[in-house]
């Protein structure tokens, strides 16, 4: 049957697939909008699936804030380039994430994904995105922080996010402390928050390196605890450097503001992802000898 462009255009406009998939849809319908918004939506579910293996390492990191609820959230959405991270329905969807985790506070990731988003779920959206964009698109992680205290939220170019919660000081103090944790990237608040057990491993790591260099025994602990602190203060926000002023610690502005951190989160796009090593000219090789 004869395909109006009126129809591909309103089709077009409710799923946002390509104009060719909706006069595809449409024909496969008989001319039914609504069954070829379906038809759509199935499609977009096994394109979804066919990409789902495919590596997402890059994307956009997103913060929200509820300030009278006191409840702030960070999230990371996943593309598989940077090209898509940066288009204006990846971005669109990425902010939906942010606000429907903030506004529902869901207990975990499959909570998030199930949420309502405008008569279907996210998960739903995601995989219309996907199908819409032509890669992997994941909902990675997100974490929820709840604070009566002062709380800034820093994000840098969208590639690192940062939330930090303090416990007295101002919005100033707490400013600088977000962008500390994003440019410095401790891994802890203090050494009261390091595990004993990673103490113990630091410990035995340090002073196999004493011993080594030939070092009396009677002063290996002493040079071993030495050591210890130094790498304590790299590793924690507090004992840091302040990177505004480093002749001053993060520990002495707390301690001039009379204030302490609560908790600090850091997500940086694509941390902890194994990418895969593209070789460009293999690629447009392989693309070359596709089109003979």
């Amino acid at each position: 049957m004869e395909i109006k462009p009126t129809q591909v255009k309103e089709l077009r406009e409710r799923t946002g697939a390509g104009m060719m998939d909706c006069k595809r849809a449409l024909q496969e319908a008989g001319g039914d909008l609504d069954r070829a918004a379906e038809l759509l939506r199935k499609a977009g579910q096994a394109k979804a699936d066919k990409k789902a293996s495919r590596v997402a390492a890059e994307g956009l990191i997103v913060l929200g804030s509820d300030s009278a609820a006191g409840r702030h959230v960070i999230v990371e959405i996943n593309s598989e380039t940077d090209f898509v991270a940066k288009d204006d329905n990846f971005v669109e969807f990425a902010n939906l994430v942010s606000a429907l985790a903030l506004a529902n506070a869901p207990a975990d990731l499959d909570s998030l994904l199930a949420a309502d988003a405008g008569g279907e779920t996210l998960e739903s959206r995601r995989q219309s995105l996907v199908a819409k964009v032509g890669e992997n698109i994941a909902v990675r992680r997100f974490e929820i922080l709840q604070s009566s205290g002062t709380v800034a939220a820093y994000s840098h170019m969208g590639r690192i996010g940062v939330l930090v919660a303090l416990d007295g000081g101002d919005e100033s103090l707490a400013r600088d402390l977000a962008m500390q944790v994003a440019a410095s990237a401790p891994r802890y608040v203090s050494a009261e928050a390091v595990p004993a057990a990673e103490l113990d491993k630091e410990r035995e790591i340090f002073a196999a390196q004493v011993l080594g260099e030939g070092k009396p025994e009677n002063i290996v602990a002493k040079i071993v605890e030495g050591k210890l602190r130094k790498h304590l203060d790299q590793i924690t926000l507090t004992g840091q450097e302040f990177v505004k002023d480093p002749d001053k610690r993060v520990r002495d502005l707390l301690a001039a503001a009379q204030a302490n951190v609560q908790r600090f989160v850091r997500y940086e796009v694509g941390e902890g992802i194994e990418k895969k090593a593209e070789d460009f000219a293999q690629e447009v090789m392989a693309q070359a000898s596709q089109s003979r």
